[in-house]
This record gives C-alpha cells, sequence and structure tokens, in this order.
C-alpha cells in the first residue's frame, strides 16, 4: 500500500459519550494511520457522505445507545449507495445475540467492551493490507 490506511471513527446516533472512540482513534493514529473523527450524533447520511469525501479503507462505528440493529445497518446501505467500498466495523455496547444479524448485515467485525487495542489495531491493519 503506497498511502497510509484512512480509518473513519464515527459516533453514529443519540450516543453522548465518546471517550472509547477518541481512544481508538488515538491508538490508530499512533500504529501509523490516518484517522478520521466525525464527532457525536452523526446520521448515516453525514457518515456515508464523510467516508465518501474522505476516501477511506474501514469505517468504525462506536454504538452505545442500543439502537445498534437499526442504525448499523443503515449506515451499511448509506456507503453502498454512495458507492463507498470500506470495510465496516462496529464496537460499543452490542449483545452477542445481534452479532449474526449485524454481520449478515453487512459489518466485518464487532468488537465488544474490553477488547484490546492491539488487537483493533491488528485487525485494521490486516483488513487493509
Amino acid at each position: 500500500m503506497d498511502r497510509k490506511a484512512r480509518i473513519l471513527i464515527a459516533k453514529p446516533g443519540l450516543d453522548g459519550h465518546d471517550r472509547g472512540a477518541k481512544v481508538i482513534a488515538r491508538a490508530l493514529a499512533e500504529a501509523g494511520m490516518e484517522v478520521i473523527y466525525t464527532g457525536l450524533k452523526q446520521t448515516p447520511d453525514m457518515i456515508a457522505q464523510a467516508a465518501l469525501q474522505e476516501d477511506v479503507d474501514i469505517v468504525g462505528l462506536s454504538i452505545l445507545s442500543g439502537a445498534h440493529n437499526r442504525i448499523l445497518p443503515e449506515v451499511v446501505k448509506k456507503l453502498c449507495a454512495k458507492g463507498v467500498r470500506a470495510k465496516v466495523v462496529a464496537g460499543g455496547i452490542i449483545p452477542e445475540a445481534d452479532v449474526p444479524g449485524l454481520k449478515k448485515a453487512g459489518i466485518a467485525e464487532i468488537f465488544p467492551p474490553g477488547t484490546p487495542l492491539k488487537k483493533i489495531v491488528s485487525y485494521m491493519k490486516e483488513a487493509v493490507a
């Protein structure tokens, strides 16, 4: 790869807590990736537009609100509609029982609370290699 991996980190929905997203963004940046953080309360349209404009390799979604089964598939749909071919990953409070449905909806990987940063960084590097 001739350029740094570009990762978009976004907080979809009405979550007001972004500490975890910022920790992930910093870890990825420290690992040599280019990270774009969109901030809180992003709509699926806003996330898809940012991913398109920034030409990202991966879209990382952090969600704590419990609306993951509705919002995350909607983000995937909006990305596809705009022709964005980035992998989509998610982290946050997502029950294990919801993981298969989210993966079927296009979420490539889900990182539950407590996932070591090293594992997330490693996954991202491999995903864009």
